[in-house]
């Protein structure tokens, strides 16, 4: 066993581990677990199970769970990637200035060699601020069943993802009319689903609303103080992938209308990525210097360094960069899992990709190989 190496994927907001046969972190498993066999080693893959929307430090714990109780005798390189919030949890695991969690001790600390965060607020996001109110909250719990239903499933009912749209437009009132329309339409998301895994599913959105302590940690705010007491470990490789997706355009919107699914899609896109462009000067959401490492790669991908408002639908870019970025580019929050709007895989991959919802990023196969290229690098170099 010394000769293999670990991989622990951790998920974040919108995600989940395997929710009713439908596994999360499919695409980018298979991507890695691919590109070590090419280079004559073996990775097996973990997925931590946590609740979405836990504390940071409670779903931290979970992972060290989780790596302490699969760790074979003699140990072995390990390494952890964390979409989203997920980074943050592995950031916390690892921090040799926090105490050790779960009760257990850091040695397993020791085996890391990397850890990658995709689209992760290192510097919080204004949308943690929004699902922190009361419509905010409702508003994550309709979220999360439509990313389930358009990850497993493909279009959702448009009847139900149409009155979505209506509750969004109308977040700034928090009327309780729109707290209803909200709850009707998770319900109908739900409803569309076979009895069985609705239930299941159910039972996963009840988690997001019984515990939503990450919600308030990621707002900028809160993730000010959470920077001022983690330390990244001497030892461990960082690196970090970031994206943005284009500003909503009429252009976008004119596309979007040859498929209906689109056009709702888009619309609910647009309310996200304008809810994350809404910054506070006081709490940027981003490092005072980026450094200059990272401003080069961020003006050779987009042409110029991207602003403040820049973000994937759900964090912004400026809030994703920590430590080495090793991939740069257009895509939205979870395209960069994989879950985008492509053709079926080939080979004995058959499991197609499913977009989450339409952002115009255009980003394709091309681009998620690319995306696991550069990662699987920086793992096996830290090896």
């Amino acid at each position: 066993m010394a000769g293999v190496h670990r991989l622990y994927l951790s998920p974040g907001m919108f995600g989940f581990g395997r929710l009713a046969s439908y596994d999360y972190f499919s695409h980018v498993e298979r991507g890695l677990v691919r590109r070590f066999d090419d280079a004559g080693l073996r990775l097996d893959a973990h997925v931590v199970e946590v609740s979405p929307t836990a504390s940071i430090r409670r779903r931290a714990a979970s992972l060290v769970e989780r790596v302490v109780a699969t760790t074979p005798e003699g140990g072995g390189p390990v390494h952890l990637l964390g979409h989203s919030t997920g980074g943050l949890d592995a950031r916390l695991a690892l921090s040799p200035s926090v105490r050790p969690l779960a009760g257990e001790a850091t040695r397993w600390a020791e085996d890391v060699r990397s850890l990658t965060t995709l689209s992760t607020p290192h510097y919080g996001t204004p949308l943690a601020s929004f699902f922190a109110t009361v419509s905010g909250q409702r508003m994550l719990y309709a979220l999360s069943a439509l990313t389930f239903i358009a990850l497993s499933v493909g279009a959702p009912p448009l009847a139900a993802t149409s009155a979505l749209v209506m509750a969004i437009g109308r977040v700034d009132r928090a009327l309780g009319v729109e707290l209803k329309i909200l709850d009707r339409t998770t319900d109908a998301l739900i409803g569309a689903l076979q009895p069985a895994i609705g239930h299941e599913v159910r039972a996963y959105l009840e988690a997001i609303l019984s515990d939503q302590g990450a919600v308030i940690q990621l707002t900028p705010e809160a993730m000010d103080l959470f920077q001022a007491g983690i330390e990244d470990r001497p030892t461990v490789r960082y690196q970090c992938s970031v994206s943005m997706a284009p500003p909503p355009s009429p252009t976008g919107v004119v596309r979007s209308l040859l498929r209906p699914w689109r056009a709702v899609s888009h619309a609910i896109f647009t309310a996200l990525w304008t809810i994350t462009g809404r910054l506070d000067p006081r709490y940027p959401c981003a490092a005072p210097n980026a450094g200059e490492a990272a401003e080069r790669t961020l003006a050779d991908v987009f042409g110029r360094a991207p602003g403040a408002r820049a973000n994937d639908g759900v964090v912004p870019l400026r809030s994703q960069i920590w430590g080495d970025v090793v991939w740069a580019g257009l895509a939205d929050h979870l395209d960069v899992l994989g879950h985008f709007d492509g053709r079926a895989e080939s080979g004995e991959e058959l499991r197609a990709h499913q977009d989450w919802l339409a952002s115009g990023a255009s980003f394709n196969a091309r681009s998620f190989e690319a995306l696991m290229d550069a990662v699987a690098k920086g793992m096996l170099a830290s090896a």
